[in-house]
């Protein structure tokens, strides 16, 4: 115990395995973002919105309920134990999308892939933050959720780009054989757990101990119910985005490989940015910085009602994902820094629940507003609930540094 030391430069190595760990996650989700809308379409004859954007509504619930339960166990049973199990689950997810003879197996595939996200991409930011410690728990927010969503931009963009040449299925999923492949390796044999880091910290560790984290993180804590709920609406405008922008860009007359280019801006943006959005939250107000980011998110979401051309889309996009990546990264540096190191991994777990369930929710309001209204009347809903969020945390929320 006493050779453990916390901070960034003293395990660098360790986090420099969890964030190519990270890539392997996003990338994951990255393999389906921008082929299963047009496959629910094109092979399985689908035309309701709600029916196509079923996935993301088993896929948000299975890794929000999975991100809840993973917080008690990493905490009972240690980090690295759920990591691999996250990899277990990954495996069976590429091989059911390529032989998914009904839309059931697609279904069944995301529930497995929201079991592998929960536990895997749960287990590498906790560990992460073990690691670094209080000083650089911000910019290291933001390396692990850049890593994850440049990769989900990049292999959404690369699986796109394969549907666009050889078809929907089967190449587009090869990537995901290898990347649940490595990322089980990688888990197994290069990381090791980090019970004994928060153990160090928590020797020297002056915050009050919450009498029941879900409560508290859920509503009754200003500032950590004021992260949550901006967190669900962060993933629920996020899964409107999975669900409906494709389907959007496609009505516009873009072909499959510029609708790529689009899709994959906002990821991308969004990666890129948090590696220096994510410091950031080490610097500046938290709650400054979580008000804004979700505004930028509201107003881009709106804009996208009026725009036609390729540029606006892309221009709409990179606010999109600018404002994304000021929040993200700073969602989880706040949520460390209001909890006790023995009770993060299940405030976090619980904080993950309901931001996940924003994909959920996301997915079943936006379709069925889309397929009783339009999509137009989806998105603009998605938009204002974004802004009124961002005004829940002006008002609520504390600020801290």
């Amino acid at each position: 115990m006493n050779n453990i030391k916390l901070g960034l430069k003293e395990n660098w190595q360790q986090f420099s395995l969890l964030v190519i760990i990270n890539t392997f996650v996003g990338g994951m989700v990255g393999m389906e973002r921008s082929i299963l809308p047009q496959l629910a379409e094109n092979q399985f004859n689908l035309a309701a919105h709600t029916a196509i954007l079923s996935f993301i509504l088993v896929f948000g619930l299975t890794k929000a309920l999975t991100n809840y339960f993973a917080g008690s166990l990493a905490q009972q049973y240690g980090r690295k134990k759920l990591l691999i199990l996250g990899w277990i689950f990954g495996l069976p997810v590429p091989f059911l999308l390529i032989y998914a003879p009904s839309w059931s197996w697609v279904i069944a595939a995301n529930v497995f892939l929201g079991i592998n996200q929960g536990l895997a991409w749960s287990s590498t930011v906790v560990m992460k933050i073990d690691l670094v410690g209080p000083k650089n728990r911000g910019f290291a927010m933001g390396v692990n959720e850049a890593a994850g969503y440049l990769a989900v931009g990049a292999v959404a963009f690369f699986s796109a780009s394969i549907a666009d040449i050889y078809g929907l299925r089967p190449y587009p999923f090869y990537v995901g054989i290898l990347l649940s492949l490595l990322g089980l390796f990688f888990s197994v044999f290069l990381i090791k757990d980090t019970s004994g880091h928060v153990q160090v910290e928590s020797e020297n560790n002056n915050i009050k101990t919450l009498s029941n984290i879900f409560k508290e993180v859920s509503w009754k804590h200003r500032n950590l119910s004021s992260i949550t709920q901006g967190g669900l609406v962060n993933n629920l405008n996020d899964g409107m985005i999975w669900g409906l922008f494709p389907i959007l860009l496609l009505s516009k007359g873009f072909t499959t490989s510029e609708m790529a280019q689009i899709i994959a801006i906002y990821p991308s943006v969004w990666g890129v940015s948090q590696l220096f959005t994510g410091k950031l939250a080490d610097i500046y107000a938290k709650k400054t910085l979580l008000f804004a980011g979700m505004f930028v998110q509201g107003i881009a979401i709106i804009g996208f009602i009026w725009a036609q051309d390729y540029v606006t889309f892309g221009v709409l996009s990179i606010f999109l994902g600018f404002g994304t990546a000021v929040v993200y990264p700073t969602f989880l540096a706040a949520m460390a820094e209001n909890t006790h190191p023995n009770q993060r991994a299940e405030a976090i777990g619980v904080f993950r629940l309901w931001r996940d369930l924003g994909y959920a929710l996301g997915a079943l309001l936006t379709g069925v507003i889309a397929d009783f209204w339009s999509i137009n009347s989806a998105i603009c809903t998605v938009g204002f609930i974004t802004v009124f969020s961002a005004m829940v945390i002006l008002v609520r929320m504390r600020a801290v540094s």
